[in-house]
């Protein structure tokens, strides 16, 4: 109790103190905070915002870490030092010390980036506006590096972290008031602002857009490709890869988001801990297969022939939707952020149908971006207040029926 009594009286002498709130955040770092609530609660929980936040995070780390092998992995097999894995899950062609290291060095550095600008402006406005440091930024801070190329400029990923935290987060009151996913929207600041370094079939793979300036400056001849299965498909190629290779992650794309083995791992493990919501995960599961369905229909009614160059995503196997791009992340981590999403239970199953009906729809139909579940998360979060409004308003109506019948 002197402990405790003494920071009390500490916080009480220095209450006044702009930079209270930053010794606050490092104190409370590792443990949890003195303020409790006593009086007035019906319902007492042990978790709180840093358990939820850990809880994220702990189901992120198996992505990240893959993504570290995978970037080494992809690097050496596009130059030609190692073959396509053979074994699965457990190739040591994949777990490799060497993949590790490569993908480690180009990894941590946009994971520090991220943490240290996103909680730099968090501890800015804390202190300027004379509130507690939120831990909301703890599972964005995660989320920046794994949904990005492994080369992007860490200084394009500063620029793209000031906007989502200052423009997505800050401004609407911060953590619990934004209307938009922060990692999502750094993310389409980036698509939109450098379109270059977040699309084409050279910025997934480690050492391809360099490979290919120097090339331009001709003093190579190697050329390096990083191509996505969706790049490949929206081109009306075919795809070499193997499901199996799609479902454990043996492919190009953003740092954390190959594995659809992980993020079914991790999916479960936050629906277990009843964190992330088995409602939004299996009805956007449920909306992408529904689009992929009637594709599939209309590719094999002849209602579109080989030469649309939508035909490619088109006559994609419809279930093989879920284990390319981004949608099993996205649907898993970022859909189901319980600030953004839907707050009613038959919310939740419109808010996840439509966001997975919308990610194909966008995937197929713009193949300047053959990729739609960002798209569709955001435009999901603008109407997700809408859609529980409608859904409150039914039951007040339905409720408002029973009562004039029961009293007829």
């Amino acid at each position: 109790m002197g402990l405790k009594q003494n920071l009390h009286n500490f916080k009480e002498k220095n209450k006044d103190k702009k930079w209270l709130p930053l010794f606050s955040a490092f104190h409370t770092f590792l443990y949890a905070p003195n303020e409790v609530t006593h009086n007035g609660t019906h319902i007492k929980g042990a978790d709180d915002l840093k358990r939820t936040m850990n809880t994220v995070i702990m189901a992120l780390v198996p992505c990240l870490i893959f993504g570290m092998f995978n970037a080494g992995y992809q690097h050496y097999l596009a130059i030609g030092e190692i073959n396509s894995v053979s074994g699965g899950f457990f190739s040591p062609e994949f777990w490799n010390a060497a993949n590790f290291w490569v993908g480690f060095f180009k990894i941590l550095p946009l994971v520090l980036v991220s943490y240290g600008v996103g909680l730099g402006i968090e501890f800015i406005f804390a202190i300027k506006n004379g509130h507690e440091v939120e831990e909301g930024y703890l599972v964005t801070g995660m989320l920046v590096p794994l949904i990005v190329p492994v080369d992007i400029p860490l200084w394009m990923l500063a620029v793209a972290v000031i906007f989502g935290v200052v423009l997505g987060k800050e401004v609407f009151g911060g953590t619990g008031m934004n209307i938009l996913n922060p990692a999502l929207l750094i993310r389409a600041f980036l698509f939109f602002a450098y379109p270059t370094w977040m699309s084409g079939d050279k910025v997934w793979v480690h050492g391809a857009v360099e490979r290919t300036n120097e090339i331009a400056a001709g003093s190579s001849a190697d050329v390096i490709s990083g191509e996505t299965i969706l790049g490949t498909l929206a081109q009306g190629k075919e795809v070499v890869d193997s499901v199996w290779d799609m479902f454990y992650g043996f492919i190009p794309g953003s740092v954390g988001e190959t594995s659809t083995l992980l993020i079914l791992l991790g999916g479960l493990f936050l629906i277990f801990s009843k964190i992330g919501s088995w409602r939004i995960m299996l009805s956007a599961v449920a909306g992408a297969l529904v689009m992929g369905l009637i594709f599939n229909f209309a590719v094999d009614a002849e209602w579109i022939t080989g030469s649309s160059k939508f035909y490619g995503l088109m006559s994609t196997t419809f279930w093989h939707h879920l284990l390319i791009g981004g949608f099993a992340f996205g649907v898993v981590y970022m859909a189901t952020d319980p600030v953004t999403a839907s707050q009613t239970n038959k919310g939740k199953w419109i808010y996840g149908f439509l966001i997975g009906f919308i990610s194909i729809l966008i995937r197929v139909f713009n193949p300047a971006y053959p990729e739609g579940v960002m798209l569709a998360i955001l435009l999901m979060n603008v109407f997700a207040p809408t859609i529980d409004h409608y859904v409150v308003q039914g039951n007040v109506k339905m409720r408002a029926k029973r009562l004039k019948a029961k009293t007829a």
